[in-house]
């Protein structure tokens, strides 16, 4: 009983994490690649179905699969995370033009996530 609650609990987060990723896509405070990972993990305890879903995904499916197998972020795809926080909180700082202490905290944000992406291992060239 208690392994069927843990799994079903454990299946209902992966799901609530997929749902925060999403809206990170779109909201830039949120970060995707996190949460998915996030989502991947518990799948990986609880449901094998889920777990192939995800990493047979055509969006992200590649990089979760890099992740599951070595704990990887390719520096390529770094850059593009990168690039999309730069360009999404800068629009967001841009229509905050009259409230500099939200400004400072989205770029304080920003600078938050950037360090967290590329602390993140890189694949070796054996790899």
């Amino acid at each position: 009983m208690r392994k069927t609650l843990q799994k079903h609990v454990f299946i209902l987060l992966g799901w609530a994490f997929i749902l925060l990723g999403a809206i990170g896509i779109v909201l830039p405070i949120l970060p995707t690649t996190p949460f998915l990972i996030l989502a991947l993990a518990l799948f990986a305890k609880s449901s094998p179905r889920f777990h192939q879903a995800l990493l047979d995904s055509k969006w992200f499916g590649s990089i979760l699969k890099q992740w599951d197998q070595n704990k990887t972020v390719s520096r390529r795809i770094k850059f593009r995370a990168s690039l999309l926080i730069v360009l999404s909180f800068s629009i967001s700082i841009m229509i905050l033009q009259d409230r500099p202490f939200l400004q400072l905290l989205l770029i304080l944000i920003a600078l938050v996530c950037l360090f967290y992406i590329w602390r993140l291992n890189e694949p070796t060239k054996a790899q």
